[in-house]
């Protein structure tokens, strides 16, 4: 056989994608969102839970600004990749504004979303074999983001009798020699749960004593019912300024999802690299995005204060219904717009002819039998449990937790 009748060989699957990618898992939320609109786009009435979005438009007035940003030439151009100035310097001032917390623009890196901000954080602070504390319940892409930067995500479970909070002794149970850094959500992705001052004092004075770096994600500062209060680490425990990067962002306070527009605030080595690196990962933040959000974290709060008032009314319905279901438990979340129910009572019980043993399996039943859209446990680093959004519309809800209540009863 000649050298042009030779076979074609290709590289095998594990070798065509990295091993650092290719290990990656798929956002489970933006997994299940899809999928429930693309049902639904086939004509069936899907109810999707999955994604944390709220169902409010974006308020006229930042819409506005980013139309008139349309029209400025100056805005068709790159600029600086760390974020407009004016912008830095307008997330600065809202910091001050709303936790307390004082940093100059120079400390602030505008990102695409608060995801890029998580990512670039552990990318610049993370080294091979580092780990991270990840209380659990965790937002689905911390883990990725750890893994991805080389470090080793480690889960530090608090589950609903202790309101999914975690506590000093667990974190310190878990640290070793190799903890570099205390991830802290607080209103929390997934359960909606809300750290005391208290609480938060303590986590941060642990933090400080133990030289461990805290990146807090503040996305939800703005979104707490009850008298619960988010109370920025910084605040409580100001000596941790040296070891800790806020990230934070437009998209669940003004409703502004799509328009990707997030920061990373700390240290000013810490930006400086973590600019650096996004000079070459994305460039600049969208101009026209940047100024959207300008408007936004200069402007007031009215606008969220009324998107407040419909979380809170649905918060209180989706955990008064689904408390009804028997071998459903859930907390009061008293943040956020999620809630997390526990439904280990039903994992091992006949459901429309079907059993579920593990919650993932149970999503699965609930979406081809109650056309209902739910985020597995096993996304968040503790089976046996489902995140439900309740940013969505109030007959949305209600409908799509009673055919809930009708499958499970």
């Amino acid at each position: 056989m000649t050298s042009a009748q030779q076979p074609v060989t290709h590289p095998s699957p594990a070798r065509r994608v990295s091993t650092r990618v290719g290990s990656i898992a798929e956002s489970a939320t933006l997994a299940v969102d899809a999928k429930a609109k693309a049902l639904k786009a086939a004509g069936r009435p899907v109810i999707g839970f999955g994604a944390g979005e709220p169902d409010f438009p974006t308020p006229d007035y930042i819409v506005e600004a980013a139309a008139a940003a349309c029209h400025q030439p100056k805005n068709h151009r790159y600029t600086p990749a760390g974020g407009l100035p004016e912008l830095k310097q307008a997330v600065a001032a809202k910091t001050l504004r709303d936790s307390g917390v004082e940093v100059d623009a120079s400390q602030v890196l505008i990102t695409n979303g608060g995801k890029q901000a998580v990512y670039q954080a552990f990318a610049t602070l993370v080294d091979e074999g580092d780990e991270v504390l990840l209380p659990a319940p965790y937002w689905t892409t911390y883990p990725e983001a750890v893994r991805l930067a080389g470090g080793v995500p480690v889960d530090v479970v608090a589950d609903e009798t202790q309101d999914y909070l975690v506590t000093v002794e667990q974190l310190e149970a878990a640290r070793t020699e190799k903890t570099k850094i205390l991830l802290f959500c607080s209103p929390s992705n997934p359960t909606g749960s809300v750290y005391s001052r208290e609480q938060v004092e303590a986590i941060g004075r642990w933090a400080l004593e133990h030289g461990i770096w805290v990146l807090t994600d503040e996305i939800y500062e703005h979104l707490t019912y009850g008298g619960a209060e988010a109370v920025s680490i910084l605040a409580a425990v100001p000596e941790l300024a040296d070891q800790t990067v806020i990230v934070n962002g437009v998209a669940k306070t003004y409703a502004m999802t799509g328009w990707r527009v997030g920061w990373l605030i700390g240290p000013a080595d810490v930006v400086k690299a973590a600019t650096n690196l996004q000079s070459h990962a994305t460039s600049n933040v969208c101009n026209v995005a940047q100024a959207a959000a300008l408007a936004a974290v200069t402007g007031d709060l009215t606008a969220v204060e009324a998107m407040k008032v419909a979380f809170d009314r649905r918060r209180q319905t989706i955990v008064r219904m689904l408390n009804e279901i028997p071998g459903v438990v859930c907390p009061e979340p008293r943040g956020a717009f999620y809630a997390y129910p526990s439904v280990k009572g039903l994992l091992g019980r006949e459901i429309a002819g079907r059993v579920a043993g593990t919650s993932a399996q149970l999503a699965e039943i609930v979406l081809d039998e109650a056309e209902v859209a739910v985020v597995p446990g096993e996304a968040f680093g503790t089976p046996g449990y489902l995140r439900l959004s309740y940013a969505l519309g109030d007959d949305d809800l209600v409908e799509g937790i009673a055919r809930l209540q009708k499958l499970l009863a």
